[in-house]
């Protein structure tokens, strides 16, 4: 007897006996209403379900179902939220550039497109379901970058005033690297003290657990308010400036494996696992030294004109004539000409490929015969390279990433925050 006859003829008396529709209203019931949307329960059931299988096969301790499913709920509440946000605003993914992304990530995978349905399909996941949930993931990005990431903004004073504002010591700490895991148990917008009080000794409470032992991936999923709860309140690498401003002194002075105590903030309060830390090494990076001349082609020189030029240049240098004077009088490249064609010192990684690929290729002294990137047709000679230090011109660009993404972090927390406030929610998830 194969296994879904036995399935069939087990399931076949309680089908007599119950009515139908009420299985069918169990499945399609509605756990939530947010603002003029809903989520059912077949939907959370589906959410759960594939959280579950993904934690499994981490090894990682599921919580109680009952906090699971509150906490994949919530997620759910923020993530209809966005959407909502993203169809107000008439943010849209359509469907050729749907195509387009799930190619990519079949590429960057090593897979095909059949090879990816397939890895799909033997996963118990539709490609149907699959394409939504990526449209989906790239509207809330989407949604985040309009609110929230185009709107924060670094200047150059700011970095600067970072860099001076760092002792010798803290310079030192720039170059190392902490892993924290996160748990946030937050307050409601304006919470009375009886409220700060409550949640207070809900988070004592919870780091009492954690110093007695609890694992701390486990607490976080099953009480965390933060937006990596379902992930165990991992947080990744990051370095010291790329912490939340309330947590940094608090992590520089913690070691590896110790548990903050309980830290207040107005979101609420925050406990932190230090869970590694690494250093990292002076960053040396190959530069060229190299100049062109640049002739454009238009709707008066073509592209064949264009290239004869810059021939003829080219046995002139050959020749004897000086390249930086011939660059000065015939290059069309504002930025170089007045330079002698000189481009400085630079990673040949920020030329475009074309540019690249001759620059690479090129013996040092060399001049190059002509070559066409988009910009143009170019002759070039590299001059020299070089090993370079760019650790404090990384520090620099370091300082104001880590100014933007912690800027752009607690913008997110909050517009999420006002986001979820503002909203109409009401939950019928049974408790």
């Amino acid at each position: 007897m194969t296994r879904i006859f036995r399935t069939i003829i087990y399931l076949l008396p309680l089908l007599l006996t119950a009515p139908l529709h009420a299985a069918v209203q169990e499945i399609n019931s509605i756990v939530a209403v947010v603002e003029d949307d809903v989520i059912t329960r077949s939907e959370l059931n589906q959410r759960v379900q594939d959280l579950s299988q993904q934690l499994s096969q981490q090894g990682a301790q599921l919580p109680p179902p009952a906090l699971l499913e509150r906490q994949i709920l919530e997620r759910m509440i923020i993530e209809n939220l966005q959407l909502l946000r993203a169809k107000q605003l008439g943010i849209q993914v359509g469907d050729e550039q749907l195509n387009g992304i799930i190619a990519n990530i079949a590429r960057e995978n090593g897979l095909t497109l059949d090879q990816l349905r397939q890895t799909l399909a033997s996963d118990g996941v539709s490609f149907a379901f699959f394409r939504e949930q990526i449209r989906n993931e790239v509207l809330i990005s989407r949604v985040r970058s309009s609110q929230v990431e185009n709107t924060v903004h670094v200047s150059p004073a700011e970095v600067d005033r970072f860099l001076e504002g760092q002792s010798q010591a803290q310079e030192q700490e720039q170059e190392h690297e902490y892993q924290l895991r996160h748990i946030l148990i937050s307050l409601p917008n304006n919470a009375s003290p009886e409220q700060i009080a409550e949640v207070g000794a809900k988070a004592n409470d919870i780091h009492r657990q954690l110093l007695d032992g609890a694992d701390f991936a486990n607490m976080a999923r099953s009480y965390s308010d933060g937006q990596q709860a379902l992930e165990g309140g991992d947080l990744g690498w990051r370095r010291a400036a790329q912490l939340p401003t309330l947590f940094a002194d608090i992590v520089l002075a913690m070691q590896v494996g110790q548990i903050s105590e309980p830290i207040r903030s107005s979101n609420g309060f925050h406990i932190l696992l230090l869970a590694d830390m690494r250093g990292e090494a002076r960053q040396m990076v190959r530069q060229v030294n190299a100049r062109h001349i640049l002739i454009r082609a238009s709707e008066l020189v073509s592209d064949e004109e264009a290239r004869q030029r810059l021939l003829r240049l080219r046995e002139r240098i050959l020749g004897g004539a000086d390249f930086a004077e011939l660059a000065r009088a015939n290059s069309e490249d504002p930025g170089s000409a007045v330079k002698g064609g000189d481009l400085g010192w630079a990673d040949p990684e920020i030329y475009v490929q074309e540019f690249r690929n001759t620059l690479m290729e090129l013996p040092k002294g060399e001049i190059s015969p002509p070559f066409q990137s988009q910009f143009g047709w170019h002759i070039m000679q590299v001059i020299d390279w070089r090993e370079h230090d760019n650790t404090d011109e990384a520090r620099r660009n370091q300082a104001f990433q880590s100014l933007r993404q912690r800027k752009t972090e607690e913008a997110l927390q909050s517009w999420l925050r006002n986001l979820r406030d503002e909203a109409y929610v009401e939950y019928r998830l049974e408790r």
